[in-house]
């Protein structure tokens, strides 16, 4: 019988090569429309996807043969991961191949929002000289705060050994990771403590709007914030609230609440005024979700999920 993998979205040549090599037949899905999509792809034995496509439940009841999803990156909130358990159907994903470059991102867009060098670098390519008006913060002696310590909450916690800082962590779902250097602590400690504050968790019901008027309301002084996990774990209408009253003293957005399945077509139709707020504010850096999206994870996400595969049906 013919184990035939449909690739719906685009992922480094190295997945196929090695599936097909495996012996799978590996079959490019990539331009066939979405609403021709499950009639396409009907006789999968296992799919390759990234974010355009939702497999819900009336999806994958069509797809009687399906064993296998791999999803690359890992981000599961496009898929009901309940169904498929409940179907047998195996998820695999690649959390580690992107890690790495996730946490060079938060820790690059940190310390240029600290140190002001966007504004400051376009200020100068418009003629001005203001040397007091980008005077920035030193990254030392401050205290971070994690939120979620999977694998990339717990890479950005090692790219911050180099300074002299505080690391604070709390993960709902983790215990026992604290060591010498990060401080496992309660959610509330962070709020009460923190002077930057960096989300890494998935998107589900519970985490949706995380951060929200509460949140904010709840922490003991004005801090940074980081988000490189998912837009709508960040409620922007609060964000933008407190970043006019001084809650909150600067923001590195990687993701937006306002992310559409296809990132190309972001800018169709109009958007928010929250939005043109933070493309206006000088205390505001955004980045298209290309903190996990670099030239050695895009191998490395492909990479990690061929190893997961050929291990599991090695056995």
């Amino acid at each position: 019988m013919l184990r035939k993998v449909y690739f719906i979205d685009t992922v480094h040549e190295v997945l196929a090569e090695r599936l097909s090599k495996f012996g799978f037949q590996c079959i490019d899905a990539t331009n066939v429309p979405l609403d021709e999509m499950i009639s396409y792809v009907k006789d999968a034995f296992g799919l390759v996807i990234r974010s355009k496509f939702t497999l819900n439940e009336e999806n994958i009841t069509q797809l009687t043969d399906l064993q296998f999803v791999a999803r690359s990156g890992s981000g599961l909130e496009n898929i009901d991961v309940n169904y498929c358990a409940s179907k047998g159907i195996q998820l695999f994903n690649s959390p580690e191949g992107n890690r790495n470059a996730v946490a060079e991102q938060a820790l690059g867009m940190l310390l240029s929002l600290l140190n002001k060098i966007p504004k400051a670098n376009a200020e100068i390519r418009n003629g001005v000289w203001d040397r007091e008006g980008n005077r920035g913060e030193e990254l030392d002696g401050k205290t971070i705060g994690i939120i979620g310590f999977g694998h990339n909450g717990g890479a950005f916690a090692r790219k911050l050994r180099g300074f002299e800082v505080k690391v604070m962590a709390y993960d709902r779902y983790k215990q026992g990771f604290g060591d010498h250097f990060v401080q496992e602590c309660t959610l509330e400690a962070i709020q009460e403590q923190a002077d930057i504050i960096s989300f890494h968790i998935p998107q589900n019901e519970e985490t949706i709007h995380f951060l929200n008027e509460s949140f904010i309301q709840n922490c003991s002084k004005p801090f940074y914030l980081l988000n490189l996990s998912r837009g709508r774990i960040v409620q922007t209408s609060a964000l933008v609230k407190a970043l006019k009253e001084g809650k909150i003293k600067g923001a590195c957005l990687d993701v937006l609440e306002y992310e559409k399945t296809s990132f190309e077509s972001f800018f169709d139709g109009e958007l928010p005024e929250d939005f043109s707020y933070l493309m206006r504010a000088t205390n505001v850096l955004l980045s298209p979700h290309v903190g996990g999206w670099t030239k050695e994870s895009y191998f490395k996400l492909s990479n990690v999920l061929a190893d997961k595969i050929i291990d599991f049906y090695s056995v």
